[in-house]
């Protein structure tokens, strides 16, 4: 059995305190990790690669192109896919999209997509299909996709009832305490969020809360973990064609 340890971070364009923000990443020690907020302006490929550095991890894909999101990796973590999807355009908001990648860990086949959703409703809902539109096209309906990110939305929203479309609420299944992810100084809401086809066997899903944390970013990092291997296939409303 192959243990995947997924990490999702706003790490909010790396405005805060670097360091810690790199042994924030390194102490997690994910597999994979999916980064909201990454650097977008100046140098921003530049910063990119430095961050994954910092995390003693790769850059799979991801960048400015697809609303500054991120996958990284290590170097356990064979890339097998990437794409850079940027999400139709609202005029005043900013620009959205995902970083997904088809990977492979130990054998087993998967498939991540990131995102950072708007703060209003509507575009979250349009962008979220559109994401489920891409991954049916691109990823192939034998791997077992796992879709998280920064939601700018709480539990009970339209929007996180959109996203279980995708599959289970991994902090609502196996996390413990509440699961406040914003802010780190005073966290009062979970509006990060990691969903996987039920194919991933779920182990667990907690926040993490540290000193460096707290001024690492302005969110929590979120952390989940699945068993790869040996999943049984269960097809969800909506992916018979994928």
């Amino acid at each position: 059995m192959t243990t995947l340890r997924l990490l999702s971070y706003n790490v909010r364009s790396m405005r805060d305190d670097v360091d810690a923000l790199g042994r924030v990443m390194r102490e997690i020690a994910p597999d994979v990790a999916i980064i909201q907020e990454a650097p977008r302006f100046l140098r921003w490929r530049y910063q990119c690669a430095a961050l994954a550095r910092r995390a003693g991890l790769v850059l799979v894909t991801g960048g400015r192109a697809c609303g500054a999101n991120l996958v990284l990796s290590s170097l356990a973590v064979d890339v097998l896919d990437t794409y850079e999807l940027a999400f139709s355009v609202d005029r005043r908001l900013h620009h959205r999209g995902s970083a997904v990648a088809v990977l492979r860990r130990a054998g087993a086949r998967f498939a991540v997509a990131g995102t950072h959703l708007d703060l209003i409703e509507a575009p979250r809902l349009r962008h979220l299909d559109e994401l489920a539109d891409f991954t049916a096209r691109f990823v192939p309906a034998d791997v077992p996709l796992i879709v998280g990110g920064d939601i700018n939305a709480v539990p009970a929203s339209a929007t996180w009832q959109r996203l279980q479309r995708f599959g289970t609420d991994a902090f609502a299944a196996a996390g413990t305490g509440d699961g406040f992810t914003y802010s780190t100084v005073a966290p009062v809401r979970r509006i990060d969020g990691v969903f996987a086809d039920p194919r991933l066997q779920l182990l667990k899903a907690e926040t993490v809360d540290t000193a460096d944390v707290r001024i690492a970013s302005d969110h929590r990092p979120l952390v989940v973990e699945y068993l790869l291997a040996d999943a049984q296939h269960v097809e969800l409303p909506g992916q018979a064609e994928r």
